[in-house]
């Protein structure tokens, strides 16, 4: 009886409380004054006097610019805040600390422009957050950190560019998030790696050239991915690799080739959507045992005897194919399901057989397409890929985005060749055996960003070639004839982000080989013959995150040169005759080194500290296919995600059993195996025996003891 009087005095204390606490004069609240609403009242700031107990709270459409720090700390109970159309322009650190118990909340279509470390600070259950349609260009690491419920994520409809390494970290049960309508072209490798629990992620209308593969691949649980009208040209084999991806949508982009083995390594895939691209032609796709749909209409197929092979592969799987036919006249526009394999057949037809039907106007100067070009103007993207020309064609469209050149036979690139094409993003001039381009070649184009002259036979540039396209992030010049590297050639972009030089006769990385290139992130050196790297080469590149110089002739790590990175993230020194490595030799990017490749490189030793800096913020290490016959302590190695020790010759004797111990602890797979002595030769060095060794049996038997002593402690009654 006491006990029932007990809760109906504290119920009854409770609502007096909630109706003691009076509305704001500018609000409407309802009868006890959990659900206040104060929209459209030209509000300049946050209500002083809103109800403590208030749980929905709507503030849209005032002119709140600026939240204050603490500024909802009088209303701990809210659990849904509506702050879109705020003119919102800054969120002081700590403007949520004690909403603990906000579940939902709406920034939208605001004027954001940065999120800072702390702006969502106490917002620990919080499980939708609204961010679409603001100005939001940069999300400082750790933004998400105190999230841990947040289940989705809307930033759709604003100014990214960059998504840098884990900057979604904490996000751990999030389940959907939208980029899309961005301007999002770098997608770092680990950008999604901390997204256990995603499920749909749409990054539609950005402008993604590549595929960002690897970081794709750190979604092991995405079901959906929405990719649509980005500027992607082609997919290569084993393009996606997302062992759980369902739906996959890849429509209105600029597709022209896609690899059979694109999907291979996503086997759940029961959708495709490629519709509204430029493909022409179609294999069997590899690896869809469980595919139902692919949708291909408003792609220029033809439906001949090249087509029969991937037909009778969807007729096989019972496939479910929306494409109609560009041609042969006979089945114009006819639906594939309608046809049947053997049907479709090669033969003589009447000249215009294979022509594509496409309504056009007569383009007058200012809409003019060059007529060995195929331009779409819906997609402001002209395709001239080989054609056969000789010369660099004129009279594109002025509001042309992107521009494709591809295998034709230039072999020069005169100045000017690009005057009044400003609005070009993208330039392909990949495989057009060009060896000389001239200075002020790509004059005009003041907003270029992708520059593609990769499989061409370039020896040497004068940097005066990158006049007025100072926008250049991405330049591919990789598998052409360069032996070195002119001094200064970069130096007329500031902004290059990823500079792509594998493949081609490089001897050596000199002083000033890179200045000019203060934002260079990206290096690719790969498949050189790069024997020197002078000990200042990387000066002028302290914001430098990945460096490839895999498979070189480099016979030792190029440690002064490392100096020169402190950011440096990813390094792969693989396939280099490198035999030892001694003291310190990653010690300058030991803050920094994330992913460090060291295999099939016929190494030998490491000095007893050649690991000196490095192991707390390793996640990955490579050192398979050497000759390592032990390693040095790697106890320090604590936050490894992937290691790869395998067919190397170890010996494991007492002098590996530091290594055995460490194996011994990880919840990782290795692959180390014992090449010595006889009796354990085969044997996992994880699991070998090393009973003749000092303090072998010590350790089991201390071991041991833990174990009896801990469970002694579980099982032991309480007094």
């Amino acid at each position: 009886m006491t006990m029932l009087f007990l809760h109906c005095f504290l119920a009854l204390s409770l609502t007096s409380l909630v109706f003691s606490d009076p509305c704001p004069q500018v609000c409407i609240c309802d009868n006890i004054k959990t659900f206040v609403t104060c929209a459209k009242k030209n509000l300049t700031e946050i209500p002083p006097d809103i109800p403590q107990y208030t749980q929905k709270l709507i503030l849209q459409r005032n002119e709140l610019k600026v939240i204050p720090s603490g500024a909802f700390l009088s209303t701990p109970y809210l659990t849904h805040l509506s702050l879109q159309n705020c003119t919102i322009e800054k969120i002081e650190e700590g403007s949520f600390r004690g909403l603990g118990r906000l579940r939902y909340l709406n920034l939208g279509s605001n004027r954001i422009s940065f999120i800072q470390q702390e702006s969502f600070d106490g917002l620990s259950a919080l499980e939708q957050l609204i961010l679409e349609k603001n100005r939001i260009e940069e999300i400082k690491p750790g933004a998400f950190s105190q999230l841990g419920f947040l289940s989705v994520l809307n930033l759709k409809d604003n100014f990214l560019v960059y998504l840098p390494d884990m900057v979604f970290q904490g996000l751990l049960q999030l389940k959907w998030m939208s980029l899309s309508k961005n301007m999002i072209s770098i997608v770092s490798t680990e950008t999604f790696a901390a997204l256990p629990n995603l499920k749909t992620l749409s990054l539609n209308h950005n402008e993604l050239q590549y595929l960002p593969t690897e970081a794709f691949s750190r979604l092991s649980g995405l079901t959906k991915l929405e990719l649509g009208w980005n500027p992607m040209t082609f997919f290569v084999e084993e393009a996606i690799q997302m062992a759980s991806l369902k739906q996959l949508l890849l429509n209105n982009m600029a597709l022209q080739d896609v690899s059979y083995k694109a999907f291979e390594k996503s086997k759940q895939l029961s959708f495709i959507d490629m519709s509204n691209n430029q493909i022409r032609s179609i294999q069997p796709l590899s690896g869809l045992d469980q595919l139902k749909r692919l949708d291909f209409t408003g792609n220029t197929i033809i439906c001949d005897c090249f087509l029969r092979p991937f037909k009778e592969w969807a007729d096989s799987l019972r496939l479910k194919v929306d494409l109609f036919c560009a041609g042969p006249n006979h089945f114009l526009g006819d639906h594939l399901d309608s046809l049947r394999a053997i049907d479709l057949k090669c033969g003589n037809f009447p000249e215009d057989v294979y022509k594509i039907s496409v309504v056009t106007e007569k383009p007058d100067e200012k809409n003019s397409c060059p007529q060995s070009c195929d331009c779409k103007t819906d997609v402001k993207h002209a395709i001239c890929e080989n054609k056969s020309l000789q010369k660099i064609p004129r009279g594109f469209h002025v509001d042309t985005t992107l521009i494709d050149l591809r295998k034709n036979s230039f072999h020069s690139v005169p100045k000017g060749s690009f005057l009044d094409l400003k609005n070009v993003a993208s330039l392909h001039l990949q495989n057009c055996e060009i060896n000389d381009i001239q200075p002020g070649a790509f004059t005009g184009m003041i907003n270029l960003v992708y520059l593609y002259l990769s499989h061409n036979k370039i020896s040497s540039l004068n940097p005066e070639v990158f006049q007025g396209a100072t926008k250049i992030g991405y330049l591919f010049l990789d598998h052409n004839r360069f032996t070195n590297i002119p001094k200064e050639t970069f130096r007329l972009l500031p902004n290059l982000f990823s500079l792509h030089l594998q493949h081609n006769s490089i001897d050596s990385i000199s002083n000033n080989n890179f200045l000019g290139t203060q934002k260079l992130h990206w290096l690719y050196l790969t498949g050189n013959k790069i024997n020197f790297i002078a000990p200042t080469a990387f000066r002028n590149v302290k914001d430098l995150k990945k460096l490839y110089l895999d498979d070189n002739a480099l016979s030792e790590v190029p440690t002064q040169a490392l100096k020169g990175m402190p950011k440096l993230s990813e390094l792969r020194l693989s396939k280099n005759p490198i035999k030892n490595i001694g003291n310190g030799a990653f010690l300058p990017v030991s803050q920094s080194l994330q992913h460090l490749y060291l295999n099939d490189m016929r190494l030998q030793q490491f000095s007893s500290d050649a690991f000196a800096g490095l192991g707390k913020n390793i996640k990955s290490l490579f050192l398979e296919n050497n000759n390592l016959q032990n390693l040095p302590h790697m106890k320090n190695f604590k936050g490894l995600e992937v290691i790869n020790l395998a067919n190397n010759p170890f010996n494991c004797d007492c002098q590996l059993l530091h290594l055995h111990r460490w194996i011994s602890r990880l919840n990782l797979k290795v692959g180390a195996t014992c090449a010595a002595p006889k009796n354990l030769r085969g044997h996992k060095v994880r699991n070998a025996k090393f009973a003749s060794c000092p303090g072998w049996q010590d350790n089991k038997n201390r071991n041991k003891r833990k174990i009896f002593a801990t469970s002694t402690r579980k099982n032991k009654p309480r007094k």
